[in-house]
């Protein structure tokens, strides 16, 4: 489980609940069911009227991802494609159909078969684009839908308060009951804000980030097997490859390997 995501999330929630406390308000009057229904159900029924029901039906594979995601280490995957580079140049490429049961990489495994096939070069780098952009397309798609919730539940919280004013306008017979109704007509604002810059904005951000991290280190794969197949020397294509590290992980990458000094 990805701690950060459930700490960020648990902690501006306790921090807005402790503030709301400091100043003397009750959490018992935080929870308004109408509110609740208006806000939620009317930005889960915007978002929906925006997207195709097929669009949702991979919301909950996006939110496994965002909660469950595994860092990527791209530097393991350098190593493993100059292994496999050396392994090639000693015992040829078709040798390399030996270590694909142990690929765990769809991406990087259909990859290193149209190579191992003999496949063209030309050919290998324009079918791993076109699937490195249906990756990022498909990527996208989870992201942008709760970026639109985001959008929309703010909009959503006016419209739950502006209804609630009306009502409370219809009602002015009874005086001492308008402080409260007018708090609770202003919960669904709060319900609204509080929704969308605690819970969808930062999960769209959150999934953005993964896939951005996800399509950087396909391209590496990539770049790595084509240079593969072109048979360049295993310190060539280390050197090649190291530029899609960080500044600093390409210092240590450098520090484990000194014979490339």
């Amino acid at each position: 489980m990805d701690l950060a995501t459930i700490f960020g999330f648990f902690t501006g929630i306790l921090s807005l609940l402790v503030g709301f406390m400091l100043e003397g308000g009750s959490v018992a009057a935080l929870f308004q069911p109408s509110a609740a229904l208006i806000v939620f159900g009317g930005t889960f029924g915007a978002t929906l009227f925006s997207f195709s029901p097929g669009d949702f039906k991979a919301l909950p594979q996006m939110i496994k991802i965002a909660l469950f995601n595994k860092p990527y280490d791209p530097a393991k995957t350098i190593d493993n494609i100059i292994a496999l580079a050396e392994e090639a140049r000693r015992e040829g490429l078709l040798y390399l159909e030996n270590r694909l049961e142990e690929i765990d990489d769809t991406f990087f495994k259909r990859g290193l078969q149209l190579v191992i096939d003999g496949t063209d070069p030309d050919l290998v780098k324009n079918i791993m684009e076109v699937e490195i952009y249906t990756i990022e397309e498909r990527h996208s798609i989870g992201a942008k839908i709760f970026q639109v919730a985001g959008g929309y539940a703010p909009t959503m919280g006016i419209i739950g308060t502006v209804m609630g004013l009306v009502h409370v306008l219809g009602n002015m017979s009874n005086p001492d009951t308008l402080g409260s109704a007018i708090a609770v007509a202003f919960m669904a604002t709060l319900y609204g804000v509080g929704s969308a810059n605690l819970l969808w904005l930062p999960l769209a951000t959150k999934l953005s980030n993964i896939s951005d991290k996800e399509i950087l280190l396909k391209q590496l794969m990539m770049e790595g097997i084509i240079a593969l197949q072109a048979g360049y020397n295993p310190i060539l294509i280390r050197e090649r490859l190291v530029s899609y590290l960080n500044p600093s992980k390409r210092q240590t990458e450098g520090e484990d390997n000194p014979e490339e000094e």
